[in-house]
């Protein structure tokens, strides 16, 4: 007897902002498990910002989203059938195989998480890629060192918000967010932010000039545009700036004009550093074994905006390009 199980497919190419229509519920066959492979029944799955570069038929760092094909992305869920003697049924494991109920998994690709340490959302956020990245960007990209002005762009989002609490845990002197409503900027200071500011309320040069009145040492960027060119111009002698993503201008159709500023980086000795999580790997077990023992000590506080039905994942994905989230947006099936 054929199993099948539901996936959302990518219908069309998204042209400036993605919609409903460019994705597609299907229902689809599972294919026999082969030895070495696993089917696991997805529990949650992450929709994230970079997802929407591969939804363009452009060379970049992963290869793009195949039209009338599954896409795919972080995903935790339970196996129900292993041809594996290393991820047995019953197991939970964290894999790359989301937008879909049933996965047929490679054993090398599936790792297995304890979901009675944390929740298995956890090990697509804070617990995941989502807190590597905010813990490599700040530590081996930025250089971070005590005593630091730090400033995140996207600070309420799942990678920021993380940066911003790690920063004051390793001694920063002063942390500084921006975010996109004032709920969120209450949040940020919920969590330990020194000033936080709404992008929306005027210059980001001028609001963080306020909120950083000695200058900042380390940006973390998040946004691009106007964030990245504000942080420039705030940029202390020798600073760095870690260039994670630049969500202002990935639904634009024409190239963005900022920053205008760049010839400053000259004269301050600023370093700019773009990297990709995938780069820092080495770094996983140092993280995995702080941010556990943060989260079980409560230093650390993760947010998570939650969709339910992978109908539905189309929706949270739109909502994360629009800012609707407050921290990590996941999917339950």
């Amino acid at each position: 007897m054929s199993v099948t199980g539901k996936e959302i497919q990518l219908a069309s190419r998204p042209d400036g902002w993605p919609t409903p229509e460019n994705f597609r519920l299907a229902e689809v066959p599972v294919p026999e498990l082969e030895d070495g492979q696993l089917l696991v029944r997805n529990i949650v799955m992450s929709v994230d910002p970079y997802m929407r570069g591969r939804m363009n038929d452009v060379k970049s760092y992963l290869p793009p989203f195949a039209l009338d094909a599954p896409l795919d992305g972080g995903a935790v869920g339970e196996v129900i059938a292993s041809r594996t003697p290393s991820h047995p049924v019953g197991s939970t494991v964290v894999h790359g195989l989301g937008w879909r109920e049933l996965a047929v998994v490679p054993a090398a690709s599936a790792r297995p998480v304890d979901v009675t340490v944390a929740p298995a959302s956890a090990y697509l956020g804070a617990l995941g890629m989502t807190g590597l990245t905010a813990y490599a960007g700040l530590t081996s990209i930025a250089q971070f060192r005590e005593g630091d002005t730090v400033f995140v762009s996207g600070a309420a989002g799942a990678v920021g918000s993380l940066v911003g609490q790690m920063a004051k845990l390793l001694g920063a002197d002063r942390v500084v967010g921006s975010a996109g409503s004032p709920a969120k900027v209450a949040r940020l200071l919920d969590l330990g932010f020194d000033a936080a500011f709404d992008y929306h309320d005027g210059p980001v040069s001028d609001q963080l000039s306020a909120a950083a009145p000695d200058g900042i040492d380390v940006y973390f960027d998040n946004v691009g545009g106007e964030h990245l060119e504000a942080a420039i111009g705030a940029m202390n002698h020798g600073g760095r700036i870690a260039l994670c993503g630049a969500i202002a201008q990935y639904n634009s159709t024409e190239p963005p004009a900022a920053p205008r500023n760049l010839a400053a980086v000259i004269g301050q000795a600023i370093t700019l550093r773009g990297f990709l999580v995938g780069s820092q790997q080495h770094l996983a077990p140092e993280f995995r074994d702080h941010m556990t023992r943060w989260l079980a000590d409560g230093r650390i506080q993760f947010d998570e905006t939650a969709v339910h039905g992978l109908e539905n994942a189309p929706t949270a994905f739109i909502g994360l390009m629009r800012g609707e989230n407050t921290g990590k947006m996941v999917v339950t099936l």
